[in-house]
């Protein structure tokens, strides 16, 4: 199957470097101190926050900064793959993934000022068609933001694949099935700083930085619409409160 046509393109109309259409809303839902909405192309992701507040078991609690606790899952109508793992594996949580977006935001947040509190992020992917990790830590970070969680600087993934030796940008799901070398990271756009990896498959180290670069610039992108719609939701919050008065 041919991923990228002799003319640069991709199965879904995009060049190597595009990245698929972004939709998020932040503040869907109001019983939750945050939350967000994301599409990713057909990748559809809701996250909501819970705290900080005092851990429900005071033995999780840490005497000197803020602890987390993730539930991630996946739809059982989300895509017919994950229909076909259920079946086979049964249940529905990934552990894998909210180890993951467990450490991407221990390293993001100012935890030092929650001592002995604890937030939840609870993530669930309603729809999935590729791209299912970076989604869910971009709708985490919103969700967060949402929260008014002090943040040392915004967290945007991104993920990058090297596919019959063309690396592409977000990919989806039909492209992520060519089971190339697959590498999603986190990072804090401000500082330029890698909070998290996750690589699938290997990859020649000379091809490694070309699909890092990408990720990156996928990232520098990202960042600049989440910006938008961080600002937009702020000057919401901002006439609802002058509203009031």
């Amino acid at each position: 199957m041919e991923y990228v046509s002799p003319e640069g393109l991709r199965g879904d109309g995009r060049r190597p470097s595009d990245l698929r259409r972004l939709m998020c809303n932040i503040g869907v839902f109001e019983a939750a101190d945050g939350s967000a909405y994301i599409e990713h192309g057909n990748t559809k992701v809701f996250a909501v926050v819970y705290g900080p507040s005092e851990p429900l078991q005071a033995t999780n609690a840490l005497h000197d900064r803020l602890s987390f606790h993730c539930e991630y899952s996946v739809a059982p109508f989300s895509s017919d793959a994950y229909r076909e793992r259920l079946r086979r594996r049964g249940g529905s949580g990934d552990k894998e993934m909210e180890l993951l977006i467990t450490k991407t935001f221990e390293a993001a947040v100012m935890s030092e000022l929650y001592p002995r509190s604890a937030v939840t992020i609870c993530i669930e992917i309603l729809q999935s068609d590729g791209g299912n990790a970076m989604a869910a830590i971009n709708a985490a970070n919103l969700a967060l933001i949402d929260a008014g969680i002090a943040m040392k600087d915004f967290v945007v993934s991104c993920t990058a694949a090297c596919i019959d030796g063309t690396c592409v940008l977000d990919p989806n799901q039909l492209e992520a099935n060519a089971q190339g070398a697959e590498l999603v990271i986190a990072s804090m756009p401000k500082s330029g700083k890698i909070v998290s990896t996750q690589m699938a498959s290997r990859i020649h180290v000379d091809n490694f930085k070309p699909l890092l670069d990408l990720a990156q610039s996928g990232c520098a992108d990202l960042y600049s619409q989440f910006q938008k719609e961080v600002t937009k939701r702020t000057s919401q919050l901002s006439v609802a409160v002058d509203g009031g008065n």
